[in-house]
């Protein structure tokens, strides 16, 4: 069985509000085991025989069929996504800003996303990771931020989520 990390996108954040228990019993239904929520945010660490793509198939299906949203789900092995939060290129810390990792699925929208750091702003950081853009922005400037106003745009919406580094520390504790 491999440990993997789903990231929901859009719950509870955007209109489509799943109580997370309810999650976890949909997915436990659909044959995950060790399903586990991380906060309200749709965050799902889970154990499955299968791969990353048939996880992600399943999980998108059975949350389709069960609330009656379009459910997005970003799907990685927890070594992934610990090797992810480790390879974070900026200060982590930093009085007054966010530290965020955007997971990306598709390879021409992460080209897009990670260009957006030659034309950020001064208080902005944005940079290239492995199927990831690293990201810091000022608390408060999220979505008026570069990325922030690119990721609103429906394109962009089934192949990406973003999760914040103290969320993440959580998701592969």
């Amino acid at each position: 069985m491999t440990k993997y990390a789903a990231f929901l996108r859009g719950v509870n954040v955007g209109g489509v509000n799943l109580k997370m228990a309810e999650v976890a019993a949909a997915l436990t239904g659909a044959g995950f085991t060790d399903v586990r929520t991380i906060l309200a945010s749709g965050n799902v660490r889970l154990e499955s025989s299968a791969g990353v793509a048939a996880v992600r198939k399943k999980a998108e299906a059975t949350l389709r069929e069960r609330f009656g949203y379009d459910a997005w789900v970003l799907v990685y092995d927890i070594d992934t996504v610990r090797a992810v939060v480790d390879a974070y290129p900026f200060e982590r810390e930093v009085d007054g800003y966010q530290s965020y990792v955007t997971f990306v699925s598709d390879a021409g929208v992460l080209d897009e996303l990670a260009a957006l750091g030659e034309g950020a702003g001064p208080d902005e950081k944005i940079g290239r990771g492995e199927g990831v853009v690293y990201w810091q922005v000022p608390k408060g400037a999220t979505l008026d931020s570069t990325i922030g106003k690119t990721m609103g745009k429906p394109r962009y919406k089934s192949s990406t989520t973003t999760r914040n580094l103290r969320t993440l520390a959580k998701v592969i504790a």
